[in-house]
């Protein structure tokens, strides 16, 4: 379906001053037009205050049968004919010939030029021939490289542009034949050719190719043809010997076909390679791959078979790669990158848009009210002539490529209107005659011819369906004189005019909340879209008028799916996204008219509302705007309101006035412990402390950690992408701060907040630098440990809660607030505390610690390293401010190096500092295969510093008796004797003698 507005794409227009009737034309890049009729070619002006003003001619050597121009490399190439036989030959620096009696060298494609020819070429036109061995019936050159694609009748030719290296000053432009790409059963009458795609186009058929490079295969394939996979036989089982079977009475058609992807390699038509590059070429191509093949049928619905249905204007359009649509910087044309291709070709009366990059995709279908004659394809539009009629389609190739480009199109940041969409004509404009089009830059060259009238005599009755004999017609052309033609410069307007046109005409469907106005806005909005997409062809004051039409339109089909209530009602916030309006400014423009005494808002606007109100935006709302906005949720989401309330944009809003609309929340029975926890905050916003209270009162503390997940925003919020405490948290801080630290707990536990932001937050609620560790802090990490949350980072956290006991031990540092938990509440709730050693306790009463209030930060770290899962060799490093002159740090650095078994290193150490703690020490460390420490290490320094006397003399006594004890019990009374010091006497040792003795006669 079609639809057809009545706007003015087409503005002035001017008359080309030919002397002789056009038989060719071309555009040339953005300054020119190049007109050939009979053996002369004529350039013109098409830019600026110089429009048609005559800039030089040159001749050909025949009539011109085909006319292109490249814009890389800046030459012309035409298929001339001269005495029955055709040409080829391209025109380079044609912008030296000043007069038409220059000189013009000319030269064959492939042959060197030396340096003495340096300045005459760089003064004057060159004309390259290329020799063919067949007739050339069609041309195209590649519009980003400039290669040269020759459509013969059994092949295309492909000619790679150089650029020869003369001298530093100068280059010449020449050509090299690389490829020869053969075709069997079909006789190409158009070809294309953009970047390594071909197209090829018959009277009813249509093939679209990919030529690939394959370096690693290049030396085996550098002069020998390549076949592709071998054709499978005519479809629908008609040989190539009945297709040619007609007879007096029958034509024998084939049936219409569309093959896509691999599938088109069965359409019977066999594609070879032929390199004939030279060596050292850098792009070859070796490998075809079928992108689409498409078969028409003549139409023979009607009783009168008709000779003229025929495809034409075949097309391939490239998008090229655009970055940001919005940005300021002006992307050069030697960096084009192709991002998206485009096929376009026609039958008389419909013509068919395909995309062709990364998947085959028939996108639009055109249905041509009248006959077709000719067809251009642009990134806007498609323009169509018929016999009498200029007509102007949009085109969806815009978004298609947007798509491609951009991987947030169609999420909540971005979208673009449909590829799906139906396609409409803006103009349709007479003219009588009409011939021939081109089109380029935003001109639309048209060829016009008034016709005499003619008179048809008809001979015969009307052919009957299926007969093979066409009805013949004689037209009987009275005496009149020769029909007169134009050439027409059609000046399309401004995309920026066109925009603002296409918006105005949109406001006579508003009243209506139809679809025609989203549809006429959202061509509006492809239509810049497509113009930002050109952006190497765009001036900077040109791109910023773009830039700001491109977010009206976005900020027009906001407003469409916000008032509308569609089923694509959600379009309303990326595009009011893409306007880039604030949220104030949004609600500005919403009519707050009540209808009926009732106020309806429609899904598009709330579904804005909420999801921007959700967003940590730093945009705050005045107090009127925050109050329509609280209005509305009341009227159209009820549930929403205690989540609206707690956004950061709804700061201003009045306390009392939130307060009325969730008190109606809860008559209405939808009361909740969220709606309870919102009240609090308002309550406390206003000072109003015992209503906050009871409020705080009416749920248990579970229930509020609940809420507290369900609406994070209660306790943080985001400012400039910083996390800030709400007044309620710092609230909650000073009076109970054993449900922040739970609800935090909650947040980290459902994913609402990660262990860094939580970090974060408690060091900005109670107001610490970044190297500074509050207790509530700490309270956080341990209720953490208890929790025993599968995806933090245990020994991350170990690392953080050891780190914090060892800094306030040496610097008897105590915890700022009250801990929430006891080393008794930590060891008996977590399994990664652990129970202490019974050692421990014997070493810490052996000498009364300086300050008892750090007994509780001590006995954590040595419950923690005790503990199943602490990894100690992480923490060696970091317990040096740790001193082992004190008993608690000798404490901590014993247990750290028992757990690293270096149990010889402890014995050494206690001994020294604490020889009471050795026996309880060895009783619970030196055992099974550290059992033999006992005589090995323990028994021998213990006679040792018995030995040398001293103060601690009666305590390695004792100590050495507990030891004989075990040892004479462990070992035999022969290893026993051999483990006693032998300067010992007999009298001291002769108990454990005797025991040894006593126990060998037992067993």
């Amino acid at each position: 379906m079609v639809q057809l507005y009545n706007l003015h794409p087409f503005g002035s227009q001017q008359v080309v001053p030919c002397k002789l009737e056009p038989e060719q034309f071309c555009g040339g890049g953005r300054d020119a037009l190049f007109v050939a009729a009979g053996c002369k070619v004529e350039a013109f002006a098409v830019s600026g205050q110089e429009l048609c003003r005559p800039r030089c001619a040159f001749s050909t050597l025949g009539r011109v049968l085909r006319l292109a121009y490249s814009e890389a490399g800046d030459y012309l190439v035409a298929i001339e004919e001269k005495n029955k036989a055709t040409f080829l030959r391209a025109y380079v620096n044609w912008r030296s010939k000043r007069t038409e009696n220059s000189r013009v060298c000319i030269r064959m494609v492939g042959h060197n030029v030396e340096a003495p020819f340096s300045e005459t070429f760089r003064d004057q036109m060159s004309i390259v021939e290329m020799p063919l061995s067949e007739a050339p019936l069609c041309i195209s050159c590649c519009p980003v490289k400039g290669d040269l694609l020759v459509g013969c009748t059994n092949k295309l030719v492909l000619f790679s542009l150089k650029y020869q290296i003369i001298n530093e000053e100068c280059s010449v432009l020449n050509f090299e034949r690389s490829l020869i790409i053969h075709i069997d059963n079909i006789t190409p009458i158009e070809i294309s050719f953009c970047v390594g795609y071909v197209a090829v186009m018959s009277d009813l058929e249509v093939l679209i190719l990919k030529l690939e490079s394959d370096p690693k295969g290049g030396e085996n394939v550098n002069h020998h043809p390549q076949k592709t996979k071998k054709p499978m036989k005519q479809a629908e089982g008609i040989s190539n010997e009945t297709l040619q079977i007609e007879s007096d009475d029958f034509v024998i058609c084939q049936k219409p076909m569309e093959l896509l992807g691999e599938k088109s390699e069965q359409s019977g038509i066999s594609v070879t390679l032929e390199s004939t590059g030279l060596a050292d070429e850098k792009i070859k191509y070796f490998h075809v791959q079928h992108l689409l093949y498409r078969r028409f049928a003549p139409d023979i619905s009607s009783y009168v078979l008709s000779d003229d249905i025929k495809l034409h204007s075949l097309q391939l359009l490239p998008i090229y790669q655009t970055g940001s649509l919005t940005s300021d910087t002006k992307s050069s044309s030697q960096e084009k990158e192709l991002l998206s291709l485009f096929c376009f070709f026609s039958l008389p009366h419909v013509g068919y848009l395909y995309m062709v990059v990364k998947s085959v995709e028939l996108m639009s279908v055109y249905q041509y009210p009248e006959k077709s004659q000719q067809a251009v394809l642009t990134p806007q539009f498609l323009h169509v002539i018929t016999s009498n009629y200029l007509q102007c389609y949009t085109v969806r190739c815009s978004a298609a490529a947007a798509r491609e480009e951009d991987p947030y199109v169609d999420t909540t940041l971005k979208a673009c209107p449909p590829v799906s969409m139906d396609v409409c004509a803006l103009r349709i404009q007479l003219f009588i005659g009409l011939k021939a089009i081109c089109h380029f830059k935003n001109h639309v060259i048209l060829l016009t011819k008034a016709d005499p009238e003619t008179i048809p005599e008809r001979k015969e009755s009307p052919k009957r369906l299926g007969s093979k004999k066409v009805t013949s017609v004689t037209l009987r052309t009275p005496p009149v004189a020769e029909a007169g033609w134009n050439l027409y410069i059609v000046n399309t307007i401004s995309s920026v005019q066109l925009y603002k046109e296409m918006v105005d005409y949109s406001n006579t469907y508003k009243t209506a909340k139809t679809q025609s106005c989203i549809h006429l806005l959202s061509e509006a909005h492809l239509l810049v879209r497509a113009a930002l997409m050109e952006a190497c062809q765009l001036e900077p004051g040109e791109k910023a008028e773009l830039i700001e039409a491109f977010k009206d339109s976005c900020a027009h089909l906001g407003d469409c799916y916000s008032r509308l209530d569609t089923q694509h009602s959600h379009l309303a916030l990326p595009y009011y996204k893409m306007s880039g309006l604030s949220m104030a400014e949004v609600l500005a423009r919403v009519d707050w008219a009540v209808e009926d005494g009732s106020q309806k808002y429609e899904r598009g606007l709330i579904f804005y509302i909420n999801h921007s109100l959700y967003e940590n935006l730093d945009e705050e709302l005045s107090e009127e705007l925050a109050a329509k906005v609280v209005q509305m949720f009341h009227v159209a989401e009820p549930k929403q309101l205690p989540h609206i309330l707690c956004s950061p944009s709804m700061k201003n809003i009045d306390p009392l006035t939130a307060i009325s609309y969730l008190r109606k929340l809860d008559t209405s029975g939808l009361s909740s412990v969220l709606v309870t926890l919102t009240k609090a905050a308002m309550a406390l916003k206003m000072g109003d402390l015992d209503m906050h209270r009871n409020e705080m009162k009416s749920h248990s503390e579970m229930k509020l950690v609940c809420g507290f997940i369900l609406e994070p925003r209660l306790l943080i919020q985001q400012r400039k992408g910083q996390m800030v405490p709400t007044e309620f948290a710092v609230h909650l801080k000073e009076t109970q701060p054993g449900l922040l630290v739970a609800s935090v707990l909650g947040l980290q536990k459902n994913n609402k907040i990660a262990i860094e932001e939580a970090d974060s937050f408690f060091k900005v609620l109670c107001g610490k630098d970044e190297d500074t560790i509050p207790q509530l802090l700490v309270d956080f990490w341990e209720a953490l440990l208890v929790a025993c949350l599968p995806d933090v980072v245990l020994q991350e956290l170990f690392f953080k809660l050891t780190s914090q006991y060892i800094w306030r031990l040496s610097k008897k540092q105590p915890p700022d607030t009250i801990p929430l938990r006891t080393s008794e509440d930590l060891i008996n709730t977590c399994s990664h505390y652990g129970l202490i050693n019974p050692w421990v306790n014997v070493l810490l009463s052996s000498d009364s610690l300086e300050d008892k209030n750090f007994m509780d930060d001590l006995s954590k770290l040595q419950s923690l390293i005790c503990g199943p899962s602490f990894d100690i060799a992480s923490i060696i490093p970091f317990l040096e401010p740790l001193s082992e002159d004190t008993v608690a740090g000798l404490s901590v650095h014993v247990l750290c190096y028992t757990r690293l078994k270096e149990y010889e290193l402890c014995i050494d150490r206690l001994l020294e500092r604490c020889p009471e703690a050795v026996i309880p020490y060895a009783n619970h460390e030196l055992k099974e295969e550290n059992r033999t420490l006992w005589w090995k290490k323990l028994l021998p320094e213990l006679c040792q510093r018995i030995k040398r006397g001293g103060e601690k003399y009666q305590l390695y006594l004792s100590s050495l008796k507990e030891t004989l004890s075990v040892v004479a019990v462990e070992l035999e009374l022969r290893d026993f004797l051999n483990v006693l010091p032998e300067d010992g006497t007999a009298a001291f040792f002769l108990p454990y003698l005797l025991y040894c003795s006593r126990k060998k006669s037992l067993t």
